[in-house]
């Protein structure tokens, strides 16, 4: 399989390029805008939004932080709206090692 992005050879099975970073397949999974727990330096507002319009979280923290540093302060407003708006990216429980884990 070859990747829509980059035009190099991937995996069959696989669900991102290795070489890009892009998601490929046929199947994509609807994505939500929600605030990760990993890799956030505040609230995780800018990876929320650089994770689901999948572009880099540097690109957004530098446009955002010049957008609120104009005089009239629109950004810093956005920003703390989308913490208090924006859900938290939900909690992954993993068992133990050899534990098996049943829902009722």
């Amino acid at each position: 399989m070859y990747c829509n992005y980059c035009g190099k050879v991937i995996q069959d099975d696989a669900n991102l390029c290795a070489y890009c970073g892009k998601r490929v397949g046929a199947v994509t999974a609807r994505k939500r805008l929600v605030r990760p727990r990993t890799g956030r330096k505040i609230a995780g507002v800018c990876a929320g939004v650089a994770e689901y319009f999948d572009i880099d979280v540097t690109v957004v923290r530098v446009v955002w932080l010049i957008v609120a540093l104009m005089p009239p302060t629109v950004g810093l407003l956005a920003y703390i709206v989308a913490w208090i708006v924006m859900p938290e990216e939900p909690e992954v429980h993993s068992a133990p090692a050899g534990q098996q884990v049943t829902t009722t």
